[in-house]
């Protein structure tokens, strides 16, 4: 069993900023959608009989989210890098505004899913997706995983067997989580 949760709201998702593996703190409306994130996962985990442990992205957005998880949980936390959030290298930061500007043509023909992969010097997906499949074969007991959004969809989609096509569809709410098990996921919110 594997709930996997994103970040609360934070600053620069606020301003539209891709944040690739640049930081930026939780906004207070951030704070709210992580303490309404505890409550739900106690719930869950309170009724399964189950030992959970807290894998979180070195990050500071999931490090503030998983504080506040902690907190309510009890659990023991590590962190794991392979849960960090896709980079776009140079772009991470940046607006779609601010690319176009400063990486002129760059982001011509693209879709909503991959502008995140055409940065000259950002991950590719290739590689966010063997280290997605390296995370997941290396789960053996039951986590909380604080993750972020891009990177949670691809987690999902290698987890499902979904498409890109499907993946990018997929949504990435921050005031709830998805339960992954027996190759399901069931989202979970208020």
């Amino acid at each position: 069993m594997i709930y996997l949760v994103r970040h609360g709201e934070t600053v620069w998702n606020t301003l539209g900023r891709y944040q690739g593996i640049k930081d930026s703190p939780l906004t207070p409306h951030g704070v709210r959608q992580a303490n309404t994130v505890a409550t739900l996962l106690r719930r869950e985990i309170s009724g399964s009989g189950q030992s959970f442990e807290l894998c979180v992205s070195p990050l500071g957005r999931a490090q503030e989210t998983a504080a506040l998880l902690q907190s309510v949980l009890q659990i023991n936390k590590s962190d794991d890098e392979r849960l960090k959030e896709v980079s776009a290298g140079s772009w991470d930061g940046l607006t779609t505004f601010e690319i176009e500007n400063e990486f002129p043509g760059m982001l011509r023909g693209s879709t909503a899913y991959d502008w995140y992969f055409k940065s000259p010097d950002g991950e590719s997906f290739d590689q966010a997706c063997d280290r997605a499949t390296a995370w997941l074969k290396n789960i053996h007991k039951p986590t909380v995983a604080v993750s972020h959004g891009l990177f949670g969809r691809i987690l999902r989609e290698v987890y499902s067997g979904l498409s890109k096509e499907e993946m990018i569809e997929l949504t990435v709410p921050q005031d709830g989580f998805f339960a992954l098990e027996d190759g399901a996921v069931r989202a979970v919110s208020c």
